[in-house]
């Protein structure tokens, strides 16, 4: 009988011994666990830290070097009112070319007019067309013009085309919020920073079709 209450007693103290090393490991684990989730939570050592794409210079679209002088000297911003544009609205959005043609006019810009974006290769008047990003079309006698007006955006695209007349076209797009504050844009004749990735402009082939004038 006695040795019966033994094993009994053994019996019990080991269930005790595996309960406490489950209870042991179990608690580790979930020690190991709230560490490593605090650790992703706080972005310690970078982890858990989702990476923002690098958005490549000009979205993607190679954009012609900036003209300098003729004797070389470094490329400068123009005055506002020597710099001839149209806003073209590209949005769904009504009034969105007047509202932004008349802020561009209180900067100086010399606004020739405002309208819809339209395909005009349709039928008839054309179908109005969207855009996703506000685009800045341009041609080789208006770069600097462009890289001047450019200033005043915070995400437009800069496009050079075939176009041969110093007008630029600004078609907004749906991404466009405001233009940047005053007191952020070159004042005239600060020097021009290029676009990453630029190329001279006569070594620019395949340029697209102007806008419709």
């Amino acid at each position: 009988m006695e040795q019966y209450n033994d094993e009994r007693e053994a019996r019990k103290q080991y269930i005790r011994h595996r309960q406490r090393v489950v209870f042991s490991v179990v608690g580790a684990v979930m020690a190991v666990a709230l560490v490593v989730s605090m650790l992703f939570y706080f972005h310690v050592f970078g982890l858990g830290r989702v990476g923002t794409p690098v958005q490549a210079p000009n979205y993607g679209v190679t954009a012609p070097c900036s003209a300098k002088g003729e004797d070389g000297t470094p490329a400068t911003t123009v005055d506002n009112p020597s710099i001839t544009i149209r806003v073209l609205n590209g949005t769904s959005f009504s009034g969105f070319a007047q509202a932004v043609a008349k802020g561009l006019e209180n900067r100086g810009f010399t606004v020739q007019g405002y309208d819809t974006l339209r395909d005009n290769n349709n039928a008839g008047e054309g179908f109005v067309t969207t855009v996703e990003r506000t685009t800045i079309y341009f041609g080789r006698n208006a770069i600097n013009q462009a890289y001047t007006l450019n200033d005043n955006f915070t995400d437009a695209i800069m496009v050079m085309d075939d176009r041969e007349d110093a007008l630029i076209d600004v078609v907004l797009g749906a991404t466009f919020k405001n233009l940047k504050d005053t007191d952020e844009v070159l004042a005239p004749g600060s020097p021009i920073e290029d676009i990453e990735g630029c190329q001279p402009a006569d070594q620019m082939a395949d340029l697209p079709a102007a806008l419709a004038h």
